[in-house]
């Protein structure tokens, strides 16, 4: 069951790779070079990797919310 939902403003991305590079089991490089993830509800156990790739955006336009609880984690 997913507990965290990604939400990324894709318009602001500047297709540095940075995601992709930290967590490559779910972000990509789309075709028009910006980066997406492959799901947008993850797990627990998916958390890590998301968390790192949100937190190495340098236009910081990946967030993370906890769905339980309602927090905005980044």
């Amino acid at each position: 069951m997913a507990k965290y939902k990604i939400t990324q403003d894709r318009d602001g991305c500047i297709s540095c790779g940075a995601c992709a590079s930290a967590c490559p089991d779910n972000w990509e490089m789309a075709d028009d070079g910006k980066s997406k993830p492959k799901k947008t509800d993850i797990s627990e156990e998916e958390f890590e990797c998301n968390n790192k790739a949100a937190a190495g955006c340098p236009v910081n336009i990946i967030h993370i919310k906890n769905t339980e609880t309602g927090e905005d984690i980044i």
